[in-house]
C-alpha cells in the first residue's frame, strides 16, 4: 500500500514536520479538555441553581408580616437585678404589642434607662423610657431638644407635653411626648401614636409612678 503523503498546512505552504504535527495534536487535546471543563462547570452551576429554585418553591411562605411580641414583664424581671428602682411594666389592653424591651446606657449622659417599645392599636409607635437618676440633658436628647407645649393631668399624675405633630422640623419619633418624674425615675413617652394612645400608656404607668413618689 502506498504511503499517504504528509499533510500540507495551508498557512505554511508545505507539509507538517513530525514536531509540528505533535504540537498541533497536543494543542487540540488541551483545547478539548478546556471545553469539557467549561461544559462541566456550566452543568454543575445549572444543577446548583435548579436545586436552589426547588428549595425556594418548597419552603412555605406567608404574606403576613412577622411581628415580634416581647414579654416585657419577663425581660423586666431579668433586668431588675441591675436596678434598685422598680422597673415599670405597664398593663396595656388588647391591641398593644411590644417589639423591644431592654436596659439602655447613655455614655454621653451617664444615664441608665429601662426601655420598652410598643406598637399601638393604630399601628403607630410609642417608646417608654424610665430614666434612673436621669438629668435634663438626657430628656432633651430623647425629645430632639424640642420645647414643651403644655401640661396634662392623667389619672392624678401631671405630665409635661411635647406636641410636635405640626412641626416642620425633623424631630424623628418625637412627634408627641410626655414626661414626668417620680422618686429617682424620670418617665418619658414619645412616638407617633395618638394623644389618646399616649393617655392609655400613661394611665397604665400610674401604679409604678405612685409607688415611687
Amino acid at each position: 500500500m502506498a504511503k499517504r503523503p504528509p499533510r500540507v498546512v495551508a498557512e505554511l505552504g508545505r507539509p507538517e514536520t513530525p514536531e509540528e504535527t505533535a504540537a498541533r495534536k497536543a494543542a487540540n487535546s488541551v483545547n478539548y479538555r478546556q471545553r469539557q471543563t467549561l461544559r462541566n462547570l456550566l452543568l454543575a452551576l445549572g444543577a446548583s441553581l435548579l436545586a436552589v429554585l426547588v428549595i425556594v418553591l418548597l419552603v412555605p411562605r406567608s404574606d403576613t408580616a412577622i411581628e415580634r411580641d416581647i414579654d416585657v414583664a419577663a425581660v423586666a424581671e431579668q433586668a431588675q437585678v441591675a436596678s434598685d428602682v422598680p422597673l415599670a411594666v405597664p398593663e396595656l389592653p388588647d391591641g398593644w404589642r411590644a417589639n423591644a424591651a431592654e436596659l439602655r446606657s447613655s455614655s454621653a449622659d451617664q444615664v441608665t434607662a429601662w426601655y420598652a417599645g410598643y406598637l399601638t392599636p393604630s399601628d403607630e409607635y410609642i417608646g417608654m423610657y424610665q430614666g434612673l437618676e436621669a438629668n435634663p440633658t438626657w430628656v432633651a436628647a430623647l425629645l430632639e431638644r424640642t420645647i414643651a407645649t403644655g401640661t396634662i393631668t392623667i389619672d392624678g399624675v401631671e405630665w409635661t407635653v411635647y406636641d410636635n405633630r405640626d412641626s416642620g422640623d425633623d424631630v424623628g419619633n418625637a412627634r408627641y411626648g410626655l414626661t414626668t418624674e417620680a422618686g429617682d425615675s424620670t418617665f418619658v413617652l414619645l412616638g407617633t401614636g395618638t394623644p389618646e394612645e399616649f393617655e392609655t400608656i400613661a394611665t397604665a404607668l400610674v401604679p409604678t409612678i405612685d409607688a415611687q413618689r
